[in-house]
């Protein structure tokens, strides 16, 4: 039994839920949002709670339950706020700005590094700080993850695109040998 699917989802005043065939579309002053239906599990609406229900006890089922219940519920909370996501740029160069719908990264290449934003998706970028946020959980972590793709950091010197709660294991440099040699 999943511990997470057998919990309700809290419907939010000024959210609405309907359930499709195929689909649950959540709509909230912040977006509108769809979620695909997992097989084998049933969605009921229920006294201003979303309930699932598996059809059978496989483990693939199961799966579903817990993966379905937790969608939905991220997407209920996108429908009221935005979600958001923090990138810090650190080097020496390293910068990053907005012009018009593109991110420009200028991240010690020989060029600049143009990233087209996506329509959901907001950047803000405040000194070194580049803040993402959009109504849609999955798009806000994947936009961020390409942008980190970009120039992962480095152990050595720290240099990079990294999450603000990320922490990067520091390595020392290279130690000069003594005049005994070995």
């Amino acid at each position: 039994m999943s511990r997470i699917g057998i919990k309700p989802v809290v419907i939010p005043e000024g959210v609405t839920v309907d359930v499709k065939e195929s689909e649950v579309e959540i709509k909230g002053k912040n977006a509108t949002l769809n979620v695909p239906l997992l097989r084998g599990i049933s969605v009921t609406i229920e006294d201003g709670t979303v309930v699932f229900s598996p059809s059978n006890k496989t483990k693939q089922v199961s799966s579903n339950w817990g993966t379905m219940r937790a969608l939905v519920e991220n997407a209920v909370i996108g429908a009221t706020k935005n979600f958001s996501k923090d990138l810090i740029v650190e080097g020496i160069g390293y910068r990053a700005s907005v012009e018009g719908n593109d991110l420009i990264l200028n991240l010690g290449h020989s060029h600049p590094i143009k990233f087209p934003i996506p329509v959901d998706i907001e950047i803000k970028i405040d000194k070194n700080v580049i803040t993402i946020s959009g109504a849609d959980k999955s798009r806000v972590g994947e936009t961020a993850a390409k942008i980190k793709r970009f120039r992962k950091p480095e152990p050595y010197k720290g240099k990079g695109i990294r999450y603000s709660d990320e922490i990067i294991k520091r390595k020392a440099g290279k130690k000069a040998v003594g005049s005994e040699g070995k």
